[in-house]
């Protein structure tokens, strides 16, 4: 073989052999990454809450009675000493068939009996026109001396006499009036409505200027002592209520700050923790976790205009603001792991994978602080996988990260 065709066998072997090499390269791994940022960071602490009104007024039934309906609904304003319901007394109960009956001869019994009175006290008044005209009578004849002393006084007894029995039997006439009232009262009820007439009204008034919240009761009808009819609140006085896990909760502090977000409006609110309540409760999640939560009421800061539409029970995002810096060099959450019991990342050179150790420092959400170990333009990878190694090729996808 000529010294041409051995050097035409050696470059096609070497290509064969370079191309086959090629082919068994592992092909760069495709990764996500992002810029190592220097900018603000907050560690905070963010969960759900409920608008809750800080003084909450129950209005109700003071005594037992017959409730009229209510006009105010939910959202009506009422001014301090305004009437909100009126209360009448309790209707009788209705009667049976044989007390109804019963009551009827009671009704035409007093009817008698009034008609009796009034006789009587006829008879005794006719009686004393008598006995007083016989005595007028007398004293003309006494000043006469045609009768003596003693019958002119026994004629003075006798007038008195007289008057005394009609002072006692128009008496009798009131008694039996008002018997009869009772009885024909009674008959007239005897159905359980109602009697016609006046009754005594207690109206129930407002103990503050506020806004209806509640209605528990519109329509009349009885109504026992105690039972609430409305709950009136002041909405300007609305606060923020957010059940924290009580090992977020041993971190906040009256006065911390405290934003509001996802509430409906487009800007957040400022707000500050007002109070940490002492005891803590039990609550299960939707995952059926035993949780341990700590109520925090967070007072709203931001005028009452921007947030006017706000009512008792809605939603907000309340988030605590633990700590606030500038210029803090920070990564995703998600680029870190654990190697050799310290924190590392890699970092994209020049299309390979390098292991870095850091520090981190202060944790917020999806963000961490970087304290040693990067600086900001640098090139971490944000999830890496197995494939991912020292040293290994990698096909860097750079993407801002949310």
């Amino acid at each position: 073989m000529s010294f041409r065709k051995q050097m035409i066998a050696t470059v096609v072997g070497l290509t064969i052999l370079g191309l086959l090499a090629l082919a068994l390269m592992p092909s760069p791994v495709p990764v996500s990454a992002t810029l190592v940022r220097q900018d603000v960071f907050i560690e905070s602490i963010e969960d759900e809450g409920r608008m809750r009104l800080r003084d909450i007024y129950s209005v109700s039934a003071p005594i037992s009675g017959y409730l009229r309906r209510v006009e105010l609904e939910p959202g009506d304003a009422v001014a301090a000493d305004q009437v909100l319901f009126e209360l009448e007394p309790l209707p009788a109960p209705a009667l049976d068939p044989r007390s109804r009956g019963q009551a009827r001869e009671s009704l035409a019994a007093a009817q008698a009996h009034l008609e009796e009175a009034e006789a009587n006290l006829s008879a005794r008044q006719t009686e004393y026109e008598l006995a007083r005209t016989e005595y007028d009578r007398s004293e003309t004849l006494h000043r006469r001396q045609l009768i003596s002393s003693e019958e002119r006084g026994r004629r003075l007894a006798q007038r008195d006499a007289a008057n005394a029995s009609a002072r006692a039997a128009r008496h009798s006439v009131e008694v039996a009036r008002f018997e009869l009232e009772s009885a024909r009262a009674l008959v007239e009820i005897a159905a359980g409505k109602r009697a016609p007439g006046d009754h005594p009204v207690l109206g129930v008034r407002a103990p503050i200027d506020g806004v209806v919240t509640q209605r528990h009761r519109c329509c009349e009808g009885p109504v026992q002592s105690g039972e609430a009819v409305l709950e009136i609140g002041d909405l300007d006085a609305l606060e923020v209520k957010v059940d924290l896990l009580s090992v977020d909760a041993v971190r906040v502090r009256p006065g911390m700050r405290v934003t509001l977000e996802r509430w409906g409006g487009e800007d957040a609110l400022d707000g500050q923790v007002r109070r940490v309540e002492p005891a803590g409760f039990e609550k299960i999640s939707a995952l059926g976790v035993e949780e341990q939560r700590v109520p925090v009421w967070v007072e709203i800061v931001t005028p009452r205009a921007r947030w006017r539409h706000l009512g008792d029970g809605y939603r907000v995002e309340a988030r605590f603001i633990l700590w606030e810096g500038e210029d803090v060099v920070q990564i995703p959450t998600s680029a870190l792991f654990r190697h050799l019991d310290r924190w590392a990342v890699f970092v994209a050179d020049e299309g390979r994978a390098r292991l870095r150790t850091v520090e981190v420092g202060r944790r917020s959400g999806l963000w961490t602080q970087i304290t040693i170990g990067l600086e900001p333009g640098e090139i971490v990878v944000t999830h890496p996988g197995d494939r991912v190694h020292d040293g290994g090729r990698i096909a860097v996808e750079v993407r801002p990260y949310a």
